[in-house]
């Protein structure tokens, strides 16, 4: 007999490699249902790659959704999160020549003051 602790977790690598690398559903799950999370989750990657990378949004226009889905498909987030995501996706597209060689933005530092009314302002 099989160690549970052991199947569980070849279940969950299983799961999660269909989620995030493409591979086949595991036995007992809804191909269609594995196919939506997928996507979801590409979905949400493009997302914070967006955010971190405008240039390469305004360089790709109305193919940068269809371009970050062909680079996610099957294609873990890469260690280092988001930021490394978005810079793999530059070098990918750029591999392809479908970006220049480009610096990414400088992000702007956002300053936040919190304003505090003077005493007996409101009295």
């Amino acid at each position: 007999m099989a160690d549970p602790r052991a199947q569980l977790a070849d279940q969950q690598r299983a799961l999660l490699a269909a989620l995030v690398a493409g591979a086949a559903p595991p036995h007992g799950f809804d191909a269609e249902r594995l196919r939506i999370q997928a996507s979801s989750l590409i979905a949400k990657r493009r997302g914070l790659v967006a955010a971190l990378r405008p240039d390469v949004v305004r360089a790709l226009g109305q193919a940068f959704g269809r371009e970050f889905h062909a680079y996610a498909s099957g294609r873990p987030k890469p260690q280092g999160g988001s930021r490394a995501d978005a810079a793999a996706f530059a070098e990918w597209l750029g591999e392809r020549g479908l970006l220049a060689a480009a610096e990414p933005e400088r992000q702007q530092k956002r300053h936040w003051w919190r304003i505090t009314p003077k005493k007996d302002q409101y009295r």
